[in-house]
């Protein structure tokens, strides 16, 4: 992957940004949500939080609210983030799962809202509602691997971090998850691989 989504115009920059929210500037903080909190919005939004824009919010406060306990760069900075959001989405699932669905067509107009910024053919093609539609039939565990690999950017190993599993299980689920992405693209008529689908992510 040539350039990572989510940390801004280079992480040399947040690396400065980070050691000067460290020291509790909320010039940086605020600066921090903006290269970051929309792409960290659309990772949740995608997991199927209700209300993305504010679960991006709580996961900027327990960032900046236990920045003095993080240590490493920009690369880490950005996991950990991640890690912040996918443990939200973890939480919000578990409560879904604990109580009806009562607005199923809220969560179909939620869907052609225009949040996650892959820069994929597949978005072109299926429109969001699609490729939304087409990653739900995935598992669980593949969806996240993609998310965070394609909308978040974060490598293999970061990756592994945030849904803590072995970097050689991460790299099975996102082969599994792509090669499940061609059988559902092919069966829309979509012929190009999801090689191509998704750059980056052969």
């Amino acid at each position: 992957m040539t350039e990572r989504r989510g940390t801004g115009s280079g992480e040399a920059g947040l690396d400065a940004l980070v050691a000067r929210a460290r020291t509790g500037s909320g010039g940086a903080m605020r600066l921090i949500y903006e290269r970051m909190g929309p792409a960290v919005a659309g990772y949740l939004r995608a997991q199927g939080v209700a209300d993305p824009e504010a679960a991006a919010n709580e996961v900027f406060f327990r960032a900046f609210n236990k920045l003095h306990r993080f240590r490493g760069d920009a690369a880490g900075f950005a996991s950990w983030v991640y890690t912040i959001a996918h443990n939200l989405a973890v939480d919000e699932r578990r409560k879904a799962a604990r109580r009806p669905a009562t607005h199923p067509a809220a969560a179909a107009e939620d869907l052609d809202r225009p949040a996650i910024d892959t820069e994929t053919e597949v978005m072109d093609r299926l429109g969001l509602a699609g490729a939304a539609a087409l990653l739900s039939e995935l598992t669980t565990a593949q969806r996240d691997v993609l998310f965070l690999r394609v909308i978040a950017g974060l490598s293999v190993a970061e990756t592994a971090k945030v849904v803590g599993r072995p970097p050689g299980a991460v790299k099975a689920l996102q082969h599994r998850g792509l090669a499940a992405l061609r059988r559902l693209l092919a069966d829309r008529g979509v012929t190009e691989s999801a090689s191509t689908t998704f750059p980056g992510m052969r």
